[in-house]
């Protein structure tokens, strides 16, 4: 009797302990694997979100990296044309005078393009004093309209496109500008440094501010005809 009352308390035990544990249902089953690929879903958008933010900021940067450079504390931008953006710099108030005085505004504005060799006002000053003052006369507008137009090459030549011309010179290349008469480039170390008719140097500070209408780049020294 003993021995049989044991088997009976343990087979009644082993079934206690099967219906604890039952074994997984397919609700069961499904319900995990829904949760599962809710899980996989939830970071495949996460990851698809992050991928999406990381090219937008790579664009954005790029973009960035191939904005127009300050001039005279201002934003020079390539949808306007040279004078548009030249009256904005604060370093450029000289020159648009002069410009508008020598009555050259609407050709700067046209369709172009053009290369311009921008004097800052610091490249004025450098003048025999008065000048300056004298080039603005009406008096002085066919001499003012010379120098002026000096500054100016048909045509877009950017940096990279200056710096391959004086390789193939052999070091020199010339540039015919609007007024007729030649300038000279060449590289002193990193700089590009213009050489006028009258042996006067002036070095590119500021290369490839570009325009609507052509490319700026600014100069240290104004450059002389003969």
């Amino acid at each position: 009797m003993k021995n049989k009352l044991v088997i009976t308390l343990s087979a009644a035990a082993g079934f206690a302990l099967t219906t604890a544990c039952p074994a997984p249902t397919n609700s069961t089953l499904n319900t995990t694997t829904n949760r599962a690929n809710t899980n996989t879903m939830s970071n495949s958008t996460s990851n698809a979100m992050s991928n999406s933010t990381m090219n937008t900021n790579t664009m954005t940067n790029s973009t960035a990296s191939t904005a127009n450079p300050m001039v005279g504390g201002a934003p020079m931008l390539a949808t306007k044309d040279i004078i548009d953006n030249a009256v904005n710099s604060k370093d450029h108030t000289t020159l648009v005078a002069a410009v508008k005085a020598a009555g050259l505004v609407d050709t700067l504005k046209g369709a172009g393009p053009f290369t311009v060799f921008a004097p800052t006002n610091a490249a004025f000053d450098k003048l025999p004093k008065g000048t300056v003052e004298t080039l603005v006369k009406p008096e002085s507008k066919a001499t003012l309209t010379k120098i002026l137009t000096y500054h100016v090459v048909p045509g877009k030549q950017d940096a990279a496109s200056i710096a391959k011309a004086i390789e193939a010179g052999k070091g020199k290349a010339t540039f015919k500008t609007v007024q007729g008469e030649e300038l000279t480039a060449s590289m002193e170390g990193k700089d590009v440094v213009l050489t006028d008719a009258k042996g006067g140097k002036s070095k590119v500070t500021i290369a490839d501010v570009m325009q609507s209408n052509g490319v700026i780049h600014v100069v240290d020294t104004v450059l002389m005809p003969k």
